[in-house]
């Protein structure tokens, strides 16, 4: 009727064209504003850069939080198959090894001859007491209860246990001039016994035991000592166990160190799914991911004694029936990406929510104020005027 049929022109062609994607728009539920209706203000750059701010900080702390990962400490009866308990000692005494005798005995009336099993050298005191890591031996000292506690997370004991494989062995006894005096006895190596309650003991020669020969001088007896390692199972030299490194000093001649161990059978493992492992069988080797051992806590007491009584060195160690496993798990990447979506998403929805009710509220409370004052204003200039005109 506008005279475009006669330019053989459509009407329809000028309208919005209609195709699959034309149809979706009708499915469009999300309300547009139009550009005309808004109005950037420095208020909202302010709320954006804080709110950016906030979701880099929530991010890259929940980013932390995946990377450290977390640790679970599991109990269970111990059921192991195993029956024997390898015992690792590493000690040194200001007494001529001739002069000493260590024995095993447990309470099942086995007796080990633990000095035929153990390497006896000779060596200089003051070679091994000059170390700065030395310690006296505390079961409330902060210090050292923190660092063996760092020295107990799975990832550390897995990586430096697979980390210093090859290095297993108990370290060499230095010999020479430069070791100054020879008077001193350094007791070490591995012994295996049974995994039973027992007693681990250093004594003098012709004392504690019947046998044949002269009893040792009690002048000579000094059971000062220096404990630079004891553990239970493999030998991983790397860790760091409650006696490791103690110093225990007395200037008596009948004097007995006790110490009271409690031995923990323990799996360190940082497997994410740990199904193949079976607490209650646990495996006598360790692999990449897992790592079986012995932990202990220990107390001691020491006093001088009669000449009746038999002074020395006494470990009295006792198997708890459980079984400890800590685990080390962090969950896949996928998932921590989710939380970092979902934390930053909500920082976006909940700051929108307070940027708009301050908003709302601002307007409200300026705007009641804008108006008291300007109707102020216009009664004011009235009564004004009115009163230039009265005069």
């Amino acid at each position: 009727m506008n005279g475009f049929a006669d330019h053989g022109l459509d009407e329809a062609a000028f309208g919005e064209k209609r195709g699959f994607s034309s149809n979706l728009q009708t499915f469009d539920a999300f309300p547009k504003t139009k550009p005309d209706y808004t109005r950037r203000s420095s208020t909202g750059g302010y709320a954006t850069i804080v709110l950016f701010a906030i979701s880099t900080l929530l991010s890259f702390s929940e980013l932390l939080r995946w990377h450290q990962g977390r640790e679970t400490h599991l109990f269970s009866v111990e059921k192991g198959v195993s029956h024997d308990l390898q015992i690792n000692i590493d000690i040194v005494i200001p007494m001529r090894c001739e002069d000493l005798h260590v024995n095993v005995q447990d309470a099942s009336g086995d007796r080990i001859l633990a000095g035929d099993a153990l390497t006896k050298d000779r060596t200089g005191w003051n070679h091994w007491v000059n170390s700065k890591s030395l310690h006296v031996f505390d079961s409330g000292d902060l210090a050292r209860q923190r660092d063996e506690e760092e020295d107990t997370h799975p990832e550390h004991v897995v990586g430096e246990v697979m980390k210093k494989k090859r290095k297993r062995k108990f370290k060499k006894t230095p010999k020479g001039w430069w070791n100054g005096d020879q008077e001193a006895c350094r007791i070490y190596g591995s012994l295996e016994g049974n995994k039973v309650q027992g007693d681990f003991h250093i004594t003098a020669r012709g004392h504690g035991y019947m046998e044949f020969g002269e009893h040792l001088d009690h002048g000579a007896f000094n059971f000062t000592h220096l404990i630079s390692e004891l553990s239970f199972g493999p030998h991983y030299p790397s860790l760091l166990n409650p006696l490791d490194h103690t110093l225990a000093n007395t200037n008596l001649h009948f004097y007995k160190f006790q110490y009271y161990l409690s031995v923990v059978p323990t799996i360190y493992t940082t497997t994410a799914a740990p199904a193949h492992l079976n607490p209650y069988r646990p495996a006598p080797t360790a692999d990449r991911n897992t790592i079986y051992t012995n932990q202990y806590a220990a107390t001691s007491q020491s006093h001088e004694v009669p000449e009746r009584a038999v002074p020395g060195i006494f470990f009295k160690f006792d198997i708890e029936p459980i079984l400890l496993t800590v685990r080390a798990e962090r969950d896949g990447f996928l998932r921590a990406l989710v939380r970092i979506v979902n934390v930053v998403s909500g920082v976006l929805v909940g700051g929108g929510w307070c940027y708009q009710l301050f908003g709302w509220a601002s307007r409200d409370v300026m705007g009641s104020k804008k108006r008291e004052f300007g109707n102020g204003v216009l009664t004011g200039r009235a009564e004004k005027g009115y009163e230039d005109e009265a005069d």
